[in-house]
């Protein structure tokens, strides 16, 4: 047997369940919040501008500074514009959407992208006028805060040309 092969297999040793405690409990059990039990609300009209749901909100606990949620914006809904202070992760899951940094172009993303908005950068991103889109919405705390939200994105922002490059 070789040192990988014992290291693999007393691994595997120690997390096969005992018998005494089921698997997911204890202190090294995993939490999982399953999709009919996780709750959807409504994206805060002072926040969005049209119809976006939030399901699964989630702030870990510390160390952890992780925060995320699953999040829905129907045709023509969008954030207001707001900043993160340790930056967002967007994984997009369904549809069409725009984006935009404070001073900077409008892009359009897709299903399947993955977009980073710098720490404090000022942005926006919702769906396009004809398609709803999806993602998941990673970003993390500092000092007790994952966001800052700012004024709307106005109409004519949203409605802007998409930046050529």
């Amino acid at each position: 047997m070789t040192i990988t092969t014992t290291i693999t297999v007393l691994a595997a040793a120690a997390m096969a369940p005992t018998g005494d405690t089921p698997p997911n409990e204890g202190p090294a059990a995993m939490d999982i919040k399953r999709k009919a039990d996780l709750e959807t609300v409504e994206g805060p009209e002072e926040y969005f501008t049209g119809k976006a749901t939030i399901t699964g909100q989630f702030k870990r606990d510390d160390p952890s500074r992780l925060t995320g949620a699953i999040v829905h914006f129907e045709p023509g809904a969008r954030t207001a514009w707001h900043s993160h202070p340790l930056g967002q992760t967007l994984i997009v899951t369904e549809g069409v959407g725009w984006t935009q940094i404070d001073g900077g172009g409008k892009y359009e993303f897709y299903e399947g992208d993955i977009l980073w908005c710098p720490a404090d950068k000022k942005h926006w991103h919702g769906a396009t006028p004809h398609e709803g889109m999806t993602h998941i919405a990673l970003q993390e705390t500092l000092d007790g805060k994952n966001v800052t939200w700012m004024e709307k994105v106005t109409d004519e922002e949203y409605h802007a040309e998409l930046a050529k490059d």
